[in-house]
């Protein structure tokens, strides 16, 4: 872990570029638990079609003496928290994301807030410097109490960030997650947070009729329990205007490109 907290002492120096829900996590499950050191596109239209008993049985394999680096790329909704949080809990490793350390600073009034807000609400992209100083505060932090390995979720989102990850740790593992845009849309419209104990939940009902030789998509929503029903919010960047603006800033720089460096 140390040694991945240089990471902004690297990027200082560094040069200027150069189916349903629950069958998706299982496969997700699947996929890493069948192949620890490898790059993974995962699509969630197609890639669903896996015995449920081989799924359950790689819930027991755990990557003993491991010291677990991975990283979960795709674009913003298509599930990376959920599938990272729920594989922190699984194998006792940091769920990092850098979406929640940009929150995190924007509701602390430090330094950054304002610039942050201006940011966030316009749906770009928060710049590498800024991003790298909140993720190597982050891991010392986690250093400091002892923590082992992680699970990056949403870093890195450019390729200089890409190279920068690649200089200073050992990534075992790349997942890239994909999904249509207009689920994409779909979810993050419907992404609720319970203002009290921070669940997520999703009061989407997505439905999409196959056409053009693609499947029928469903994804059921996913209801908070009845003590959060009342204490639901909205994220202030999860509107239709930013959410397509921050689609198509991630097709633009960041799609296409990232996988290629883990390759």
């Amino acid at each position: 872990m140390a040694v991945f907290s240089r990471c902004y002492i690297a990027a200082a120096a560094a040069t200027t570029p150069t189916l349903t829900a629950t069958a998706t996590f299982a496969y997700v499950i699947r996929a890493i638990c069948s192949s620890f050191c490898s790059s993974s596109t995962l699509n969630s239209e197609t890639d669903l079609n896996h015995n449920k008993q081989d799924v359950l049985g790689t819930l027991t394999r755990e990557p003993k003496g491991r010291n677990v680096q991975w990283v979960f790329l795709g674009c913003p909704g298509v599930g990376k928290g959920t599938y990272a949080s729920r594989l922190s809990n699984l194998l006792v490793v940091p769920h990092i994301s850098t979406g929640d350390l940009v929150r995190d600073e924007l509701t602390s009034s430090g330094p950054l807030c304002s610039q942050l807000k201006e940011i966030v609400n316009q749906g770009k992209l928060v710049s590498d410097e800024i991003i790298i100083d909140l993720l190597s505060k982050r891991l010392e932090a986690g250093e400091a109490k002892g923590e082992s390995g992680f699970i990056l979720d949403g870093f890195p989102r450019t390729v200089r960030q890409a190279e920068i990850l690649e200089g200073v740790t050992d990534i075992e593992l790349v997942v890239n997650l994909k999904l249509r845009e207009e689920a994409l849309l779909a979810k993050c419209l419907g992404r609720r947070i319970c203002s009290e104990c921070g669940g997520n939940y999703n009061v989407a009902c997505i439905d999409i009729k196959a056409e053009n030789g693609r499947p029928r998509m469903y994804m059921a929503p996913l209801p908070p329990p009845p003590q959060c029903e009342s204490k639901l919010i909205t994220r202030a960047d999860d509107t239709e205007e930013v959410v397509k603006e921050r689609l198509r800033i991630y097709q633009e720089m960041v799609f296409h490109r990232i996988p290629i460096c883990f390759s």
